[in-house]
C-alpha cells in the first residue's frame, strides 16, 4: 500500500535519523511547524546535523534558524549550507556560531553564499576561521548582493582579502569583526579596503578588540575623511593618543557617524580632548553617542570636557 506523502517533514526526519544513526531530536519534530526554530546547546554534532538538514530542504514553516553551540564540525556546516542552496524560506537570519566549522565550513558557507539569493543575515562567530577561511569567505562576500548583517566575531581573521572584498561588496549594512587578529599594519589595509571610499552601504562596523593601534587608527581616520555613510563604529582597539588625534581629524569633518564607542583604550587626556575638540568644530557632525568608558585620565581633562 503506498503511504501517503508526509506534509510535515517528520517522516523524512525520522528516516534520515536511521540512515545517519542518530537519535531522533524530539524538540525538532515537535517544532518542525513555527516559523522560528530554536536549538542550541543540543549537541547535534556532524551526524546530527546532516539529518537535521534533510527534512529542512523542502520545509517552508521556518523562516528563522539558530544552531549555536552544537559542535556541528565542518561537515555538519556543509551540509546546512548545501541545505540553504535549496530552501528560500529561511531569510531573515541564521545563527552558525560555535559549532567549529573551520576552514571545511568556510568553504561550504562560501559556496552557499554564492547561489543563495535570499538571506539577510547571517552569524558566524566562534568557528575558528583563518585566514584561509576568509580565501574562500571573500570572493562570495563580492558575489553576493543580498546579505546585508554578517557576524565574523571571536575567530582568528588577520587582513588577507577581507579588505579588499569589502571594498567591492554592495550589499552588507552592518559587519562585525570584534575580537580577531587584525592589529596594526594589517588593521591599516583593512581600514583603507574596509568600502569607506568605495563601499556606500556600510552603516554599522564593529572592530572592537583586534589591535589597531597608532597605524590602524591613522588610516581610520583618514577614511572617516572620505565616508559618507557610515553611523555606527566600535574601536576598542588599543589605539594610543597619538592614534585618537589622527580619528579626531577625521572626525572633524566627518557628516554622518552617530554613535562612536572608542572606550578601553589608552588615549590619555590628549586624546580625549583631541576628539571632543573635532567634533566641537565640526558644525555639521552628527555625532550623538561617544562612550569614553574605562579610559584613565586626570583631574586636568575633567576641566577641559567641562569647557568643551
Amino acid at each position: 500500500k503506498e503511504a501517503a506523502y508526509d506534509l510535515t517533514g517528520q517522516t523524512c526526519y525520522m528516516t534520515a535519523c536511521k540512515t545517519f544513526r542518530v537519535v531522533p531530536a524530539s524538540y525538532f519534530l515537535q517544532h518542525m511547524q513555527n516559523s522560528t526554530l530554536v536549538m542550541m546547546h543540543r549537541g547535534l554534532g556532524p551526524q546530527g546535523t546532516k539529518a537535521l538538514a534533510v527534512p529542512l530542504v523542502t520545509n517552508t514553516s521556518i523562516l528563522r534558524l539558530n544552531l549555536r553551540d552544537n559542535w556541528m564540525e565542518g561537515m555538519g556546516g556543509a551540509a546546512i549550507a548545501e541545505m540553504l542552496k535549496g530552501n528560500c524560506y529561511i531569510t531573515p537570519e541564521v545563527d552558525l556560531s560555535n559549532n567549529n566549522l573551520e576552514v571545511y565550513g568556510a568553504k561550504a558557507i562560501a559556496g552557499m553564499l554564492k547561489e543563495n539569493s535570499t538571506l539577510v543575515s547571517l552569524i558566524l562567530s566562534g568557528n575558528h576561521f583563518t585566514d584561509r577561511s576568509t580565501e574562500h569567505l571573500c570572493p562570495a562576500l563580492i558575489t553576493n548582493t543580498k546579505l546585508q548583517h554578517l557576524d565574523l566575531s571571536y575567530n582568528a581573521l588577520g587582513e588577507e582579502h577581507l579588505g579588499d572584498a569589502l571594498s567591492e561588496n554592495t550589499g552588507l549594512r552592518s559587519l562585525n569583526l570584534a575580537w580577531n587578529c587584525i592589529r596594526q599594519k594589517g588593521a591599516a589595509m583593512l581600514a583603507n579596503g574596509l568600502g569607506f571610499q568605495e563601499n556606500v552601504f556600510l552603516r554599522i562596523l564593529d572592530l572592537s578588540f583586534n589591535g589597531f593601534g597608532k597605524e590602524g587608527a591613522s588610516a581610520l581616520g583618514q577614511a572617516l575623511k572620505e565616508n559618507n555613510v557610515l553611523e555606527e563604529l566600535n574601536i576598542n582597539n588599543r589605539i594610543p593618543p597619538e592614534g585618537a588625534i589622527h580619528l579626531a581629524m577625521g572626525l572633524k569633518v566627518n557628516k554622518t557617524i552617530k554613535s562612536l564607542n572608542i572606550g578601553r583604550n589608552p588615549i590619555l587626556n590628549a586624546g580625549c580632548y583631541g576628539i571632543l575638540k573635532s567634533v566641537q568644530d565640526n558644525p555639521d557632525s552628527a555625532l550623538e553617542t561617544l562612550d569614553f568608558s574605562d579610559i584613565t585620565v586626570s583631574r586636568d581633562f575633567e576641566d577641559l570636557y567641562t569647557a568643551v
